[in-house]
């Protein structure tokens, strides 16, 4: 190889290595608390479900090399601010509290409202006086916990919050609860199951709030990563445009989650 090749070849290599560095990782968090069908892990330990498939073709969609990263859902805000990750993409709804330290990008998902569910054969209804004197088993950091403050605390004999959905179905399951209000995507899930289906039932769904409904879940951002927002927001309407919005969701849901 004579120095001409050899000079060009190098400058190739150089090249190479300087668009690898380049490429715009993002550490993309979200809850480390499993929150089937959004976010799980299968038996070889590996993040699933219907969210983590979307992270994977916005991130496709938008050129971006993402990292799932987990968190702890009441430590997810902080981790994002704190620049310990760069997007929170985890079920997270778009409300003007949040909106005061983080942005959002557009809806990927709409869930609006809450739904009770309790024990089979037990009279309750969802509302403050068919609550009166329950326990009633909330996530804490969630819209349901805001909810349940404004319009049940009062009636309830206890509000008990957990770190995760799945504790809060397991203390109903066990009779240690007499209640617990999550999304009607997350009562479906649940109800799906075969401990939920033996002992328990849905209540019905909770008065509307539009103070507190949220139009939908969103990424989370930190204010003023506005070149980041805008990749996003492009690759939802992408990915919703050539179909592979549909073709995921068709895996987990039988009706479009997106809404209107």
């Amino acid at each position: 190889m004579n120095v001409f090749c050899k000079i060009l070849a190098a400058a190739a290599v150089l090249s190479a290595s300087a668009i690898v560095a380049q490429a715009e990782q993002v550490k993309v968090g979200v809850a480390a608390e499993p929150y089937p069908p959004f976010s799980f892990l299968d038996a070889s330990g590996k993040w699933v479900g219907w969210e983590i498939e979307i992270i994977g073709a916005i991130c496709a969609e938008a050129k971006l090399d993402c990292v799932i990263t987990p968190v702890a859902w009441d430590g997810i805000i902080p981790s994002l601010t704190s620049k310990k990750i760069d997007v929170i993409m985890s079920s997270m709804s778009i409300t003007e509290k949040r909106k005061k330290t983080i942005d959002f990008s557009d809806k990927y998902y709409s869930d609006n409202g809450y739904t009770i569910a309790g024990p089979k054969g037990v009279a309750m209804g969802p509302t403050p006086e068919g609550l009166k004197g329950r326990i009633l088993g909330i996530q804490v950091s969630t819209n349901a916990e805001v909810y349940a403050s404004k319009h049940f605390k009062d009636s309830l004999a206890e509000m008990k919050t957990y770190q995760t959905q799945d504790e809060a179905n397991q203390d109903l399951i066990a009779g240690r609860i007499d209640a617990i209000l999550a999304s009607p995507l997350t009562i479906d899930q649940f109800m799906k199951t075969d401990q939920a289906k033996a002992c328990c039932e849905v209540k019905g769904k909770v008065a509307s709030d539009p103070e507190i409904f949220a139009p939908g879940a969103g990424a989370g951002l930190r204010k003023g990563d506005t070149a980041l927002k805008e990749k996003i927001n492009a690759a939802i309407k992408g990915i919703r445009g050539n179909g592979k919005y549909a073709e995921i969701t068709k895996k987990y849901f039988d009706f479009d989650i997106y809404g209107d």
